[in-house]
């Protein structure tokens, strides 16, 4: 049996304090904490790599108005 070629992780990048959005038109995504530029979400490449999510997301704090 194939194994599913379009899971993805649960893990919004977008929520986690090492995201940073990177001036290179190439790889516009980055992780501060694994070191690397991607084209997609640094959860994604993770994910796409391992078959697991990532273990280093940490949820971003919010600041109180």
């Amino acid at each position: 049996m194939a194994e599913n070629q379009n899971a993805t992780t649960s893990i919004n990048c977008f929520s986690c304090e090492h995201l940073y959005i990177t001036y290179e038109a190439k790889f516009p995504y980055g992780c501060r904490v694994m070191g690397f530029k991607s084209v997609r979400m640094p959860a994604i490449e993770v994910f796409a790599n391992s078959d697991m999510d990532c273990n280093l997301f940490t949820l971003k704090k919010r600041k109180k108005l």
